[in-house]
C-alpha cells in the first residue's frame, strides 16, 4: 500500500527575503559595532587628533555602503530593511547625544532628535516590521543631512573649528526635516494614508493588497530590494 505521505525534497536554499547571512548586513552590523568607538573618541580625543572625523566619516559611509551593496549583488533582506533604518536611527541618537556632551551641539537639537526617534520606533515600528510602511526618499534625504552636518561638527571639534558652523546648520535643517519625517510615517502608521505607506506588489494569483493611497499621487510599487536603507 503506497504511502500517503510524500518523501522530503531537498532543502530550499535561502533567497531574496530569506537569507540573512550576507554581505550588505555584515556591514549594517559594522556600523553597529563602530558606534561606541565613535562616541567615545568624540567625548575623550583631544583637540588635534583625525581619529574622531576618520572613525565617524567610517560610520556614516557605511549607511550608502550597505545599500549600494545590496542592490550591486543582488543581497536585499527582509532583515536588512528592519535593522538597516535602526542601526542609523540608533547610531544618530548616540552620536548627536556626545557632540552634546562634548559641548559640539545645543541640547535642543539632541532632544528633538531622540524624543522623535522614540515615538516613531514605538508607534510605527509594528507597522514597519509587517511591511505596512516603507522609507520614503524624504526619510532618507533628512538622513543624509543629518549624517553630514554630524561629519562636520565632529570634523570642528577635532582639527578644523570652521566647519562647526556649517555642522551645526545642517543638524537644525535635520532635525526640522526630522521632525517632518516622524509625522509622515506616524501618518502612514497610523492612518495607512501618505507617501510612507508600503505598496505592495500583489502575490502570484492573489488579490492586491493595496494600503489607501495619498490624495493627487499615485501608488508605488515596494519592493524589499528598493526599500533598504534610510
Amino acid at each position: 500500500m503506497p504511502s500517503s505521505s510524500t518523501p522530503a525534497g531537498p532543502a530550499r536554499p535561502a533567497t531574496g527575503a530569506d537569507r540573512w547571512a550576507t554581505i550588505p548586513n555584515l556591514v549594517t552590523l559594522l556600523r553597529f559595532l563602530l558606534l561606541a568607538p565613535a562616541c567615545w573618541v568624540i567625548i575623550d580625543e583631544p583637540d588635534g587628533s583625525w581619529v574622531p572625523p576618520l572613525l565617524v566619516g567610517v560610520w556614516a559611509l557605511t549607511d550608502w555602503i550597505d545599500g549600494f551593496l545590496a542592490r550591486l549583488l543582488d543581497q536585499a533582506t527582509r532583515l536588512g530593511e528592519i535593522i538597516d533604518p535602526i542601526a542609523d536611527r540608533i547610531g544618530i541618537m548616540l552620536v548627536a547625544i556626545s557632540l552634546g556632551i562634548a559641548g559640539a551641539l545645543n541640547w535642543v537639537p539632541v532632544a528633538i532628535i531622540v524624543v522623535v526617534d522614540v515615538l516613531v520606533a514605538a508607534i510605527v515600528g509594528p507597522a514597519a516590521r509587517q511591511g505596512r510602511t516603507r522609507v520614503t526618499l524624504f526619510g532618507k534625504a533628512r538622513t543624509a543631512v543629518m549624517f553630514i552636518g554630524i561629519c562636520a561638527l565632529v570634523l570642528g571639534i577635532s582639527v578644523w573649528p570652521q566647519s562647526l558652523l556649517v555642522g551645526r546648520v545642517l543638524v537644525w535643517a535635520g532635525c526640522a526635516m526630522h521632525i517632518w519625517a516622524g509625522v509622515t510615517y506616524l501618518r502612514a502608521a497610523l492612518l495607512g494614508t501618505g507617501p510612507a505607506v508600503a505598496h505592495r506588489a500583489p502575490p502570484a494569483g492573489g488579490p492586491a493588497d493595496v494600503a489607501p493611497e495619498d490624495s493627487g499621487g499615485e501608488p508605488t510599487v515596494d519592493t524589499t530590494r528598493d526599500a533598504r536603507g534610510e
